[in-house]
């Protein structure tokens, strides 16, 4: 429409025509998750599962749709593992390595977990540089991201948020970022 810029008609029209297929598409898109949000007021498991950080409306819905019945997995390794989160293990006698992840499982799922790992991430770094309060899990993310790299720090992450979700649906509880297993916690 700005007639001073230097883009030929013919070349115009064709953009028009393209911005008119972002605008239907992007109409589609809001019809979608309209629809999601519909399923999600009489669904609670993926109401409670939404309360993980990095977990939204369409990775909720999916994985309440997709999994089934959490209780098929005897634990949260298991869980994670059927979404492919977990290292591939190269063992022989007494020496224990571990791999990359093993990229088996629900790919879909798997990377909507992951980019809601990037996501939580992001936002748990611009809280740091905001100087606001960071939860247990946002400190352990971001001191992995500064050893490991951030791509590693977002797989790690959605591992632990497969194996956060698995334990809280198991429970019948809401998520807690500031949980700690037994494992987890502190000697002394």
């Amino acid at each position: 429409e700005d007639a001073d810029n230097d883009i030929p008609m013919a070349l115009r029209h064709a953009l028009a025509g393209m911005l008119d297929r972002i605008t239907a598409c992007q109409d589609a898109m809001a019809g979608i998750e309209k629809q999601l949000a519909e399923i999600v007021q009489g669904d609670t498991r993926s109401q409670r599962l939404m309360t993980a950080s990095g977990v939204g409306l369409i990775t909720a819905t999916a994985m309440s749709a997709g999994i089934g019945d959490f209780a098929r997995f005897p634990s949260g390794r298991h869980f994670a593992s059927a979404l492919g989160l977990t290292p591939r293990e190269y063992s022989s006698g007494g020496s224990r390595k571990l791999g990359r992840i093993s990229k088996r499982g629900d790919v879909y799922l798997r990377t909507l977990l992951i980019h809601g790992a990037r996501s939580a991430l992001m936002a748990a770094h611009r809280a740091q540089k905001r100087g606001q309060p960071l939860d247990h899990t946002q400190h352990w993310a971001l001191a992995l991201a500064e050893r490991k790299g951030h791509n590693k720090a977002a797989v790690a992450l959605a591992n632990k948020t497969a194996r956060r979700l698995w334990a809280a649906e198991h429970h019948g509880t809401s998520f807690d970022p500031d949980h700690v297993s037994q494992r987890e916690q502190p000697a002394g």
